[in-house]
């Protein structure tokens, strides 16, 4: 998954996204269970938005992600006190010891595999200091199965036309495929990029038994951007880990 097409237009996507609320979000419950505002890894950082709020918080931030297209865009936006590496989450490799971490935007759903879900969490364990917490978001078996499943959605944006198109797979995997169309100005022609790729879901219980595997323990689980219990029809699920 190179995502050289959606990189170009990412930014333009998910401009409804409020990353400040997000940021606000993964600090309160970073102060809710004693985490230090230290050393932060932005585990598929994309192109940066949340690690430039992090970064004004007072976080030292290292942004990681595997794609050099979005990396691009992070290191045009202001990036002072932040360190970007080109790495993937299952190859993690840090240069020291991180006091936390945080993976946002159901970035680990788009891993290949649960194999893949083990060795990341494995690494992140492996370069986190005692105490540190790790905390991700990740679309629920719910969300895959009845609200992205087999359809389709059309974005209309300023600067492009986006098709995104669903194709559930079953156990849980949603592949997507995405066409954008963008209108040179001179010639009021189209032009078409196209991307692709998957997410995979999994069952709450299989990933606190991963994470306790890998050296953490299992603080909690929130229905996304809140502090309630999850429910049956929860779309995605925040946990928070602590390194043992």
């Amino acid at each position: 998954m190179s995502y050289t097409a959606f990189a170009e237009f990412y930014d333009s996507l998910t401009e409804n996204i409020d990353y400040g609320e997000i940021a606000e979000y993964y600090n309160r419950l970073n102060e809710k269970f004693d985490g230090i505002k230290g050393i932060l890894l932005d585990l598929a950082c994309g192109t940066g938005s949340l690690s430039v709020i992090f970064s004004r918080m007072g976080y030292d931030v290292i942004g990681v992600d595997i794609s050099e297209e979005m990396l691009s865009i992070a290191v045009s936006k202001e990036h002072e006190g932040i360190e970007y590496l080109c790495q993937s989450m299952t190859e993690l490799d840090m240069f020291g010891t991180i006091d936390g971490a945080v993976c946002s935007l159901d970035s680990i759903n788009h891993l290949e595999n649960i194999d893949e879900v083990r060795k990341t969490f494995e690494k992140v364990s492996l370069f986190s200091n005692k105490g540190a917490l790790f905390m991700f978001d990740v679309n629920t078996l719910y969300k895959h199965e009845e609200i992205l499943g087999d359809n389709t959605f059309v974005y209309d944006m300023e600067d492009v036309y986006c098709v995104w198109q669903n194709e559930y797979a079953g156990e849980g995997r949603t592949e997507i495929y995405l066409d954008f169309f963008v209108e040179d100005k001179e010639s009021g022609l189209y032009e078409r990029y196209s991307d692709d790729f998957a997410e995979t879901a999994y069952p709450r219980e299989l990933i606190e038994k991963m994470l306790t595997e890998a050296g953490f323990e299992v603080c909690a689980c929130y229905e996304y951007l809140t502090e309630n219990a999850p429910t049956e029809e929860s779309e995605k699920l925040t946990f928070v880990a602590r390194k043992k």
